[in-house]
């Protein structure tokens, strides 16, 4: 069974714009996931990548037009300026973190709702009380919002080792376990072709 090591930031735009599109392809190919949260501005700031704010405005200006017109290619809604910018991505990313731990839920829509959260639905994704609605949503147990924090934190600091030794630098980032690496939600047709052998 091949396996998706997928690391991402629940910051991430690109994120977001996946969707569900990695489970789906999973699904068709036998391949499980598993989720790597991590700090995109301390992985930024580990493999030569700038912080949004600190990109030349024509960089920005791009980024912003190039949102939008991703967005509406994939049919799906997006404020490129969200209403909490930038929120605390740790207590998002801890939650899904200690979903995984306990499973019985689905680990994609708790992503993706986090995301929509941030990019669509102009929450507060470090506020507990929309993680505890996103947890509920996908089919865990909302008060993980607020159990394994240590472990929490020490698996999301653990997943920016790694993802910087695997050779990973933005997100979202796909490393199949033959070590072959995909980045970005636009590089997701070619995972699916890597994984049907035809990449």
């Amino acid at each position: 069974m091949p396996h998706v090591d997928y690391y991402f930031s629940t910051l991430s735009p690109s994120a977001y714009l996946a969707g569900t599109r990695l489970e789906e392809i999973s699904a068709r190919h036998g391949a499980d996931i598993t989720y790597k949260p991590l700090d995109i501005m301390a992985l930024f700031a580990r493999t030569g990548g700038v912080p949004l704010g600190e990109r030349h405005p024509n960089r920005q200006a791009y980024r912003a037009q190039d949102m939008a017109r991703q967005a509406k290619r994939l049919n799906m809604p997006i404020n490129v300026k969200p209403a909490f910018w930038p929120p605390n991505p740790a207590p998002s990313s801890y939650a899904i973190i200690a979903a995984q731990n306990v499973g019985g839920g689905d680990l994609g829509a708790l992503s993706h709702s986090v995301l929509r959260a941030l990019w669509v639905e102009e929450k507060n994704i470090a506020d507990d009380t929309i993680i505890r609605d996103c947890l509920s949503a996908a089919g865990f147990d909302a008060d993980l919002a607020d159990s394994g924090l240590l472990s929490g934190a020490e698996t999301y600091a653990a997943n920016l080792e790694e993802a910087v030794g695997a050779g990973v630098f933005g997100a979202p980032f796909y490393i199949v376990d033959n070590g072959q690496m995909f980045w970005g939600q636009d590089r997701l047709d070619d995972l699916e072709a890597h994984l049907s052998g035809d990449l």
